[in-house]
């Protein structure tokens, strides 16, 4: 790897996004919207005396799987349009190794990936008032991790799809029985064996674990890193996984 040649690829991605304003708003906008849209479902909802919120519980995991789903789907088509274009390949015939590139696309998504996190945390603090036991930094942390996971696998599907359209077809194979076997409508431990077995080797498990580690909890605990590491070794693997569907000629 050689670092100037993957920040040389951050900036030319980041240049790009710069231009395409409209997949700046669906990466800044549509989170802090959507969450919006997630508090006044539960606006008019009949608490008893000291009862928490819905939206403290379910407006915390989504902080996390918003991003996840929206840097999924703009990396994946992203990606997909370099392919298609012969962008990727042009790159290829240069000394650039494969390497610099992915990280180099992971990067630029990563920054874009943290000022989404950052803007929703903060619609959700301060406008919303969400209120858990711990720090709003972990929490942004783990939105982060999370986004940068729908970055990684973006990436990698982007690598099976031949049309825009067949990379969003992805998203009920990838992205939805993430959603659904994550334990954020059912708890884990009340699913049948055999879903329980899934849900427990998924990513977006390990990222819901750690949110409710940190609604919890005042101060981080060992589980919450032991959740935290093993998100991170698992973008690390599928960076790898998709530096295996670069190839230098068609």
């Amino acid at each position: 790897m050689n670092v100037l040649m993957l920040l040389a690829t951050t900036r030319r991605v980041l240049d790009q996004l710069r231009h395409d304003h409209r997949s700046i708003a669906l990466i800044l906008v549509v989170p802090a919207l959507l969450l919006t849209a997630v508090y006044f479902l539960y606006e008019n909802e009949t608490l008893a005396p000291g009862a928490p919120r819905t939206f403290d519980r379910v407006g915390l995991m989504m902080l996390a799987i918003f991003p996840f789903v929206v840097m999924f789907l703009v990396t994946s088509i992203t990606m997909l349009r370099e392919r298609t274009s012969g962008t990727l390949e042009r790159l290829l015939t240069t000394p650039i190794h494969k390497a610099d590139l992915l990280f180099g696309y992971g990067l630029a998504f990563s920054i874009m990936a943290a000022l989404q996190s950052l803007a929703a945390t903060a619609v959700a603090y301060w406008i919303f008032g969400l209120d858990i036991q711990g720090s709003p930094g972990l929490v942004v942390m783990i939105a982060v991790i999370n986004a940068v996971l729908g970055v990684a696998l973006g990436l990698l599907c982007s690598a099976f799809a031949r049309t825009e359209f067949q990379a969003v077809q992805f998203m009920p194979v990838v992205v939805v029985p993430q959603i659904l076997l994550c334990g954020l409508f059912v708890a884990r431990e009340r699913m049948n064996e055999a879903l329980e077995a899934v849900s427990n080797v998924l990513p977006l498990t390990f990222s819901v674990d750690a949110l409710q580690e940190i609604a919890t909890n005042t101060e981080a605990t060992d589980q919450l890193w032991m959740d935290a590491g093993i998100m991170v070794a698992i973008v690390l693997a599928v960076l790898v996984l998709a530096s295996l569907t670069l190839r230098r000629r068609t």
